[in-house]
């Protein structure tokens, strides 16, 4: 049987949080965030996520999905769709979109949970929130992905 192993992305104007999971799949961890001088500058950043994908043995990718509460879609949702098309082609990848919605708040409050002074929560809250995006789409399911 093959080993899926996940990599979970929160894509952003200017940084990318990204998250594994572990190698049985039962957790999510924040890993690092990816950041770039201009949201039009995604070379560097594409070529961080290749190694992190041979380092890690990655098979999937979980991107975060940023709607509307009306559950249209925005421009940062068109963004993130024209970004999963670049990893797609880059990396050979499945690129599974993961509905994000409210996830920042959730990681504000574990970042809260855990003492992270409001101050120096900036700093981690992109890898918390991929942290949230890749242990929501493992705890769902993936044959019941919102949109692929």
């Amino acid at each position: 049987m093959d080993v899926m192993r996940y990599l979970g992305l929160d894509f952003g104007s200017k940084t990318v949080g990204v998250a594994v999971s572990d190698p049985l799949n039962i957790t999510a961890q924040a890993l690092e965030i990816i950041r770039r001088q201009r949201e039009d500058k995604l070379r560097q950043t594409l070529a961080r996520i290749e190694e992190i994908i041979l380092e890690y043995s990655i098979t999937d990718i979980v991107l975060g999905y940023p709607l509307n509460m009306d559950e249209t879609e925005g421009e940062r949702a068109k963004l993130s769709l024209e970004f999963k098309d670049k990893l797609e082609r880059r990396t050979g990848l499945p690129v599974h979109m993961w509905d994000e919605r409210l996830t920042t708040v959730e990681a504000d409050e574990i970042m809260s949970e855990v003492g992270i002074k409001q101050k120096d929560r900036k700093a981690y809250v992109d890898m918390i929130a991929a942290q949230v995006i890749l242990e929501g789409y493992m705890n769902y399911g993936k044959d019941n992905i919102c949109r692929q």
